[in-house]
Parts: C-alpha cells; structure tokens; sequence
C-alpha cells in the first residue's frame, strides 16, 4: 500500500506545518483512505556527522586490510584524553572506501540499528573501537553494503556538503527520524498510489489549496503541431489482433528521447531518500527517475537504451511459442492474451521482445552503466490485460498494481516531460522536442445524472449547487442542472466513474458519510421470531460435538482427482454428478464436494503433518450434489427483475445443497498422562458421538451393518455401519478403510461419521418437549443375563426387554457382553442392568415376577434364553 511522506505531500497541496501524522491520517480517512500504520523508525542515536582525520590501513594475518582511523565528531561527541582535552575518537572500519579526508555517518555508543542491534565501544584487531562508521543497509537506507556512506556522494550539492559540520545530527540530515504513514487504497481508486492523487484527496477532505503538477508540465511539453516535417524519436505501431473483450491493449503510447546522457550521474539525495521511504530501492538515476514520476504523478515509466532499439517500436500480443527472460532472471512462456513492447531489429517488424507491457521489462535494451542516449516510455494499457498478465506470470510490479487499477489517460506527455527535467538537471541529457504519440484514446462518454438520486440513494438533502461544485472539485466537467438534472463527465484520471450511482457515492463521500443522517429501519414481527427449528437444531448439533471434545473447522469445498483416489472413489463416476467450476481457485480441484469428509480430510492431514498427534475435529456445511438431467440455468437480463417464473427456473437447474456435519477422531481418545490410562480412537469414538447428536436433538436412529458389502470403500467393512432413521439412511460411522489411513497418512483405527443433517432433521416433529411426573415410589432393580445367538445385536435385544417391560421400564443399561465355552459356539451374554418403577404405586414381588416373565417371553422370539 502507497507511503505518505508529509514533506513530498506538501508540494501539491498546502499542508500545515505543525500537523502531525495522526491529523492527516484522520484527514485521510474522512474521504475513504484508511490508515494502515504510522511507520515509526527503529533507529536511535547518536548519530552524527564525522570527518575522517586520519585513516592508517592495517592489514590482518586473515589478509583482510582495516583501517584504524581518527574522526572528529564534534566537541560534543570527541574522546577526553589524559590531559582532558578533546581529542577525534578512535574507530577501526573495515570498508574499502575509508579514507581520511572524508565525512562520513558515525553512530555512537548508545545507538540502536535496525534489529535491535547496538554500538558499544569494543576491542578489535587490537584497538578500541569507539564507535563505527555506517553504511546504508546498517541504517535502514537500502539495501547497499560495499561500503560505508560517504556524504560527498550523497547527493549533497557543494555548498550543502560544505556546510556540515563534525557533530551535526545525522539522524536529521538523513531523516532517519521522521515517521510515514501508509495507507489503504481500495481498487477502484488507483489514482490515489500517487501524491498527486493523494494531495487531490487532502484537498478534497480539507480544503487546503491544492495545485495540480500535470497544469504545468503539458503546458512545457512538445505538441504534436510543433513537430516540424512530422519526424518523430521513433516510430511506433500499435497492433493488437487479440484483444481482450474487444478492448485494444494500448490506447496510448508516448515516447520521447534525451541525447548525451552522463553514464553514472548519482542520484540526489533528496530522490534517494524519498524512493527509500517509499520501499523503493535507489538502482541509477533513469531508473530512479522513472520510478519517482511513478510514485509523484501516478504513471508508470519505462527508460530504454535508445542506441539498442530498432524502429518501429510495436506493441503487440503475444504468439505461441513465445518466451521472455524479465530483469528478474525468470524465464516466463508467453500467453497469446500478454501484450508486448517489441522493436523491430534487420527490418523485421515487431521481432524482438523488450517486456511484458505494463509489468516488466525484459533484460533486452535496458538503460546500463554505458548509456548515453535514452528512450522514455510513457504508455496507457488496458486494466484487463495487465492484471491476466501479471497473474498469469505471478511477477506484480509497482507498474502493474497502477495499471490494474487504472491510469490517467492524459497524463503521459506531463509525465514524460517530468522525467526530462530531472535527467536534464541531475544527469545533463538533452531533450528531444520530437517525441512520439500514438493517441487513441476514446473520448469520456458524459453521465447523465439527476441531482435528485443524492436524496433517493443515501437521504441527504443538498442543494444542486453543493452537488455541482463537490463534482466540479473532484475533478469533473458539470454542464447543465437547471432542471435538476446534469451532465457530467468524469475526469481521465477515474475510469471508476461510469454511472449516475457512482457520482452518488462521490457525493456522499466527499459530503462526509458521518453526515449522513441515521435512521433505524422499523422491523415489523410477523409470525415466527427467533431461531427455525433447523437453525436451533444446527446449533445444538455443533454445541454437543465441541462439548464432546471436537474442534469445529471450516474447509474450502473444493475437491479433485487427489482426494477421490485418497477415499478409493471412482472418479469418473463421481464426475459425472458432480458440480464443475468454470474458473476454479485450484486447477487440481475443479469440483464442489458431495461429501464433507474429502475437505475435512485436508485439515486433518495439515494438522498431523505440522506434528499434532491427537486431532479430532468436525465441520457443518454444505455438500452438493448435481443431477445431470436438471435443465440449464437460464442467462437473464441485467438491470430487470426477474418474474416468479424465471426464479423458478433458477432454482430448478441449481444443484441439491444438503447440510451435512462430519467428523475425523485420529490418535487418542483418552491420554491421561504419564501415570495414566492411553487409549486409541476406534469406532465407538465415532459411535458415541453420533448418538449424541441424536440423543441431543431427539432423533430415533438405528445403526445398519447387514450389508457391510454394499459399504462405500472408503469405509472398513467390518467396523462400520449405516445410520439409518426409520428406513431411511441418512449416513455412515465407523472406521476409515486402512487404505484411506494409508494415503492420508492417518494412524489406523482412525475413526469418522458424515450425516446428512438436511434429511435427519425432516424425521423430527419438533413437538414442545412433555415432561414426565417423576414418580416417588421406589423402584425395583434387577439383573438380567441372556445367551443370544452372535446374530442376535444388543440393540434387537435391548427393543424386546423396553417393549415388554411397557410404561414400568425407566432405566436399561447393557454392562457385559461375554463369548466363551460357557455360552456355547456361536452365542453370546449379554447383561443388562434394569430398573422398573410405577408411577402409581408401589410395585410388588408378584408385579416384579409378571415383567420379569413377559421380557423372557418377548427374548425368546430372538432365540434368547435367560441364564440362572
């Protein structure tokens, strides 16, 4: 996000003195730029201006060379010696451009450098090094480390360099403890990453008077007309023959050359520090120069070596086959969508790629160390095109985030001629009074606009006049308005102005949203308030897993090939009622999923693979699932509302969209620690938690394992079952296959449940809860052991004792199942705890007996027989 310097900012609009960063980060945000943070530097002196008295190379048994120098820091900041007098401090440097002679930034003992890193005086190659001379990178300043700063080539002009002093504070001078603000820019405002867009929007929050730099600069640039015999720097074709959307690349591409260019002229100081604070790196002065027009005005630039370019210049898109190699040394396989800058080397027009237009420029004609002669590019590009390209090749630049957002159309010439003056003063170049301009920039279509929309859209009621000038001050051209209603043209600088809403929210903005009046909508109760029964059940759902010890997560509901071979699906089968995504965020994962488990699956594995060993999460969401004989989804017309009939429509070719909730339960169920039980997760984790969620929103379900064949193979066969409501299935429990643990890298026995929560909660009538009459009579406890056939399940067993004990029945526990020669091949025991109470009475032996005899009755049906 773009650097607010408070001192660039001042020299487009008139701002005071005395306000601090705070005040114009308040300023800022009154008009919709909000502050991202105050940048405070990390920096601490002294830190001072020395001059170098002396400096005796010392060469080292390493074969390094020191230099062990005496530099007067200034009678504040010198050594005492014996006899009190002020003496330079002594200080080794190690940096090759030490040498007497020279004034250099010395940070003293008590000072912090970036990363907290402190000068202390220390012994070293046998001195005591009270203090150390810094470089840029040392301070914060850039990224330079071949030696240490030396003012004389900083950027100082001689009367300045003249003037410092031993002692004066480098803080100070290098600004080292100024602050800056940094600020947040919404996307359709990308006129605002500049200061003149800024200083437009200070101006437009406070009145302060503003002066806009682009007035001046096209008035000194060349005009076409002034261009005798229509010879130009350089030819330019423009010849784009793939656009995209039917909106040519380039609209507009302005170029203009300097002649005899100083190679190596540095970079004033003041640029320098200004590029610095802005996160720019200082790499030679075109380039600099380029940039800082860039921040100033809001055009990105390009300099070229003009001696290394072949006319015509075209701007063209890309062929198949094509390739780049970018200043960044990556080597990028070229889109037919990208949009090129080429030159046209032996005749051969558009032959040669000079960059990817508006993101970055290839290593091909780059301006160097040897050039003399330069070519300015100020281009216009289509926001589209740049934003594909710079996505498409994963290398964002300053230039592309501008382009992206959108740049002024009328501002290359300024921008251009910007760039001239400073490479005419600081690096003596000669401009060229010819430049090119291929200009085909369509005209702004005027909006219609009503003054009345202002009270309909946001119910402020502002004279027509006070609407005219807010659009006059930002930059629009306002003609009309006698019957309330204007014509207004938007300013090059805000393709984001398009329709009659958006001069609205202009208007509203500028106005001052906290003026807007507030006012409550009246919301009417009708009918049922409060949660749906579907809602509260969602939540008590949620509220039992988390109290049974899971972590809820939210995944993205995107699955493809990889998570269908994890969960042994076939995926062609499952493709085929599954719903694709035209554009998906991973091209691995093009479909919506069908089943929560493949996404929670994910979390899962990233958790154990990050070393959590006891992971047991679940997930609430939508599954989705396409019918491939549902019709297509008609395209409706914009701007319309659509009739019952076409919503209907809608609805109908729209894809099932059930809720679901699952759950993963891996490592250990109970870790007691060192002196404690440890147990694995195993089904029964899984079990209990299903039974849980039914017990808490009164569901009657029933677990299934009569066909384990017919199981889904992501499922172990034998400890597994379907969760079944009355006839009706509504999921699966139990372990995962130990090929799906395999290919997830889950430890084995790891258990799961996914229900379709849509389906479970039609099966409950959500009737008001009737409680019982607790009973005061006591009650009649028993033990009942049955020897069953190993077919028979405790649940079928369980229903028989519960129907024929009827109304007397209150509790029913099953405490002991047991296998073994006592009961016999192909049998079991299983023994139940019972309690039996009347409501009405006391119960008696005989009363006892009469149950006891009809639930041995009822068992035998099952083939149970009560053991003595």
């Amino acid at each position: 996000m773009p650097m607010v310097d408070m001192g660039w900012l001042r020299e487009h609009v008139e701002v005071p003195e005395n306000m601090t960063y705070e005040e114009l980060a308040r300023d800022l945000v009154r008009v919709g730029l909000e502050e991202e943070e105050i940048h405070k530097s990390d920096v601490t002196g002294p830190i001072v201006v020395g001059y170098v008295v002396d400096a005796t190379p010392e060469p080292q048994k390493n074969g390094k060379t020191i230099n062990w120098c005496h530099i007067d820091v200034g009678d504040k900041y010198n050594a005492v010696d014996e006899k009190g007098n002020k003496v330079p401090r002594g200080i080794i440097c190690g940096a090759p451009n030490m040498k007497a002679g020279e004034k250099v930034v010395v940070t003293l003992p008590g000072a912090v450098l970036p990363g907290d890193f402190k000068i202390e005086p220390r012994k070293t190659y046998g001195h005591i090094s009270d203090g150390m001379c810094a470089s840029e990178r040392e301070l914060g300043l850039g990224d330079s480390h071949d030696g240490i700063i030396l003012l004389r080539e900083y950027g100082f002009t001689p009367e300045e360099y003249e003037a410092l002093k031993p002692g004066d504070d480098a803080m100070h001078l290098l600004h080292l403890d100024e602050p800056i603000l940094e600020i947040n820019v919404t996307p359709d405002r990308g006129y605002a990453f500049s200061y003149r867009g800024i200083a437009r929007e200070f101006h437009n929050s406070t009145g302060a008077a503003f002066t806009d730099p682009v007035t001046d600069l096209n008035d000194r640039a060349p005009q076409l007309e002034e261009q005798a015999g229509g010879s130009h720097d350089i030819d330019v074709i423009i010849d784009d023959d793939n656009p995209i959307h039917g909106v040519v690349g380039c609209d507009r591409y302005y170029a203009r050359a300097l002649h005899g260019y100083h190679p190596g002229s540095p970079t004033p100081n003041w640029m320098r520090h200004r590029l610095s604070r802005a996160g720019m790196r200082s790499l030679s002065l075109p380039v600099d120069v380029t940039n800082y027009v860039m921040l100033d005005l809001g055009q990105p630039m390009h300099a070229y070596d003009l001696d290394k370019i072949s006319g015509p210049i075209v701007v063209r898109r890309a062929r198949a086959g094509e390739t780049l190699v970018t200043l960044d040394g990556k080597k990028h396989d070229l889109d037919p969508e990208d949009l090129l800058i080429t030159d046209s080397p032996n005749g051969e027009q558009g032959s040669r790629i000079l960059g990817l237009a508006g993101v970055m420029g290839g290593q091909y004609g780059e301006v160097t160390d040897e050039t003399t002669n330069i070519l300015l590019e100020a281009a216009h590009f289509d926001q589209v095109t740049i934003a594909r390209s710079a996505r498409r090749h994963k290398i964002p630049s300053e230039a592309s985030r501008r382009f992206e957002r959108g740049v002024d159309t009328q501002i290359q010439p300024a921008a251009a001629q910007m760039a001239v003056d400073l490479l005419e003063k600081y690096g003596q170049a000669q401009p060229s009074d010819t430049p090119r301009d291929v200009n085909n920039v369509q005209r702004i279509r005027p909006i219609v606009f009503k003054a009345s929309e202002v009270k309909r859209l946001t119910n402020l009621d502002l004279d027509i006049n006070e609407i005219s000038d807010i659009l006059t001050d930002i930059g629009c051209s306002v003609a009309g308005g006698g019957n309330g209603e204007f014509s207004v043209t938007a300013p090059s600088w805000r393709p984001d102005l398009t329709q009659a809403c958006d001069l609205v929210e202009e208007v509203a903005r500028i106005y001052g949203y906290d003026r807007i009046p507030i006012r409550v909508p009246h919301a009417p109760v009708e009918g049922h308030v409060g949660l749906t029964a579907d809602q509260l059940h969602k939540r008590q759902v949620a509220d039992e897993l988390a109290e049974y010890g899971l972590v809820e997560t939210l995944s993205y509901p995107f699955v493809g090939n990889a998570d269908y071979k994890n969960f042994q699906i076939d995926s062609e089968a499952i493709e085929k009622v599954s719903v694709e995504i035209v554009n998906p965020l991973a091209g691995d994962r093009p479909f919506l999923r069908r089943e929560l488990l493949l996404t929670l699956a994910t979390t899962i594995q990233r958790n154990i693979h990050r070393g959590i060993d006891n992971v047991s999460c679940y997930e609430i969401g939508h599954v989705y699932l396409a019918d491939p004989n549902a019709p297509a989804v008609p395209a409706l017309p914009g701007a319309v509302k659509p009739s019952d009939e076409q919503l209907a429509a809608l609805d109908a070719g729209l894809p099932d969209q059930p809720l679901h909730v699952a759950a993963i339960l891996t490592g250990n169920a109970q870790d007691d620690g060192w002196l404690g039980d440890r147990r694995a997760v195993d089904w029964t984790d899984a079990v209990e938690a299903v039974r849980r969620i039914a017990g808490r929103i009164g569901a009657s379900i029933e677990l299934d394992q009569s066909k384990p064949e017919e199981f889904e193979a992501a499922w172990h066969p034998g400890r597994s079952a379907r969760i079944m409501a009355g006839d009706m299935q509504v999921g699966m429990v139990g372990e995962l296959h130990p090929k799906v643990d395999d290919a997830l890298g889950f430890p084995h026995h790891s258990a799961a449940f996914e229900i379709d929560l849509t389906a479970l909660f039609g099966t409950l009538s959500n009737k008001p809860v009737q409680a019982k009459p607790i009973s005061t009579f006591p009650p009649v406890k028993q033990d009942l052991a049955f020897t069953v056939p190993t077919s028979v399940t405790a649940h079928e067993l369980t229903e028989a004792i519960r129907k024929a004990a009827g109304d007397m029945l209150e509790t029913i526990e099953l405490f002991d199942v047991f296998t073994g020669e006592q009961v016999g091949d192909n049998k079991k025991s299983l023994a139940y705890a019972v309690t039996f109470r009347a409501p009405d009475r006391t119960l008696t032996s005989q009363d006892s007996e009469a149950i006891r005899a009809r639930i041995v009755s009822q068992a035998a049906a099952l083939g149970a027989q009560l053991r003595a």
